[in-house]
This record gives structure tokens, C-alpha cells and sequence, in this order.
């Protein structure tokens, strides 16, 4: 017994060291932690995905149970009809009978529909929010990741300027030139997207340039025709 609770002891130290060294890591390479969580929520997503498709095949089983019972309850409906207009009483009774089994059977149906729609609709909502939640956590990680290496480049300009760095120079210096460039592709991207965009508006206002000559000269042919039929109304008279 008392083996068994040493290794048991164990075997927890060896976790909490093990998470301890795992915090570090993602302490220092906060991609990793990003991509651990972002990882842990797509199996989570992917398997709730499958138990919301199973949810959903059950939805549209009873859902086709009920539609079925809904066909038999207006066949007999019609059958009982056709026997009460041929005074045949046997069938007639027969019919009654169906008709209150099936209907008794559409009201366990129905709620087992209801119930159905409502497990859908929660599973669906909850596999939503998880991808959700993972696209929310892809922005983040790409934003904060940013944040760190200009926060980075940061501490490494001011060792370079504190003298407490020189192996650091160049590298806090690629550092900036990157930042530089990034900062540049940026500003050149909202250029191409505005000119683009004027790209665009030129275009429409060139179509609506030719509909609206094509409208005048219509108008104009209009007013020859026009004038063309009155002169030749004058001369008639």
C-alpha cells in the first residue's frame, strides 16, 4: 500500500514538474502556447462536429417519423370516410381504431420532435461558438505575437543604447528594418486598396458616362422624328 501511494506521489511530482517546464516554454515561445490551445479547441471542434452531425441525423429521423405518421393519419382518415359512406361498420371501426393509435403516437412524436429541434439548435450554436472561438484566438495570436517582437526589438534598442548589449547591434537592427518594411507594405497596401477602389468608381462612372449619351442621342433622334412629322403634317395640309 504504501508503494503503491509513493509512486502514486511520484508520478504527481513528475506532472507538476512537467506542467512547471511546460509554462516556461510557452512562457518564452508564446506561439507554442497559442498553437497548443488553438490545436486542443480543432479536436475539440472536430468532435463536436461529429456528435452534432449525429444529433442533427436523429433531428431528421424524427422528423420523417412524424411526416409519415402524418400520411397513414390522412390515409385512414379518407378510409373511414369511404367506409362511413358505405355503411361498412366493420371497417369503419377498424379505421376509428388506427386513427387513435396513430393519433396517440403523433403526440409522443411531437415532442420527441421538439426535443430534437431543441438538441440541434444548442449543438449547432455550441459548435459555432467553438470555431468561433478558435478564428478569435488566430487573430489574437498573430496581434500579440506582433506586439512581442516590436516590444522586443524595443528592449533591444535601448540595451544597444544603455551599452548593455553589443553582440545585440545587428540583430536589434534587423529587428527595426523588418518593423520598417512591415510598416511600409502596410501603408502601400491601403494605397493599392484606395486606388483600386477609384479604379472601381472610374469605371462606373464611365458606364453611366455612355448611358447617359446613349439616353441623349435617343432623345435627340426622338425630337428629329419628331420634327420630321410635323413638317411633313404641315405639308399635307
Amino acid at each position: 500500500m504504501a508503494s503503491i501511494n509513493l509512486f502514486s506521489r511520484l508520478a504527481n511530482l513528475w506532472s507538476g514538474f512537467l506542467s512547471l517546464w511546460i509554462q516556461d516554454v510557452e512562457k518564452h515561445h508564446p506561439e507554442i502556447a497559442y498553437e497548443n490551445t488553438i490545436n486542443s479547441l480543432t479536436e475539440k471542434y472536430a468532435r463536436l462536429k461529429h456528435a452534432t452531425a449525429a444529433i442533427i441525423s436523429r433531428r431528421d429521423d424524427v422528423r420523417r417519423r412524424v411526416e409519415n405518421e402524418q400520411a397513414s393519419l390522412v390515409r385512414v382518415k379518407k378510409d373511414l370516410e369511404a367506409a362511413l359512406a358505405t355503411d361498412q361498420d366493420d371497417l369503419a371501426m377498424i379505421c376509428i381504431q388506427k386513427q387513435e393509435a396513430i393519433e396517440s403516437s403523433m403526440d409522443d412524436l411531437t415532442a420527441e420532435a421538439q426535443r430534437a429541434e431543441a438538441d440541434a439548435e444548442d449543438a449547432k450554436a455550441a459548435l459555432l461558438n467553438v470555431k468561433s472561438e478558435i478564428g478569435k484566438l488566430r487573430e489574437e495570436k498573430d496581434r500579440m505575437l506582433a506586439k512581442m517582437q516590436s516590444a522586443e526589438a524595443r528592449i533591444k534598442i535601448q540595451e544597444q543604447l544603455e551599452g548593455l548589449s553589443v553582440e545585440a547591434d545587428v540583430q536589434a537592427l534587423s529587428a527595426v528594418r523588418g518593423h520598417i518594411q512591415d510598416t511600409i507594405a502596410e501603408a502601400n497596401l491601403g494605397k493599392e486598396v484606395r486606388e483600386s477602389d477609384l479604379d472601381s468608381r472610374l469605371e462606373r462612372l464611365r458606364k453611366q458616362s455612355g448611358t447617359i449619351s446613349a439616353k441623349a442621342k435617343l432623345d435627340e433622334l426622338k425630337r428629329a422624328r419628331e420634327a420630321a412629322a410635323q413638317q411633313a403634317s404641315s405639308k399635307t395640309m
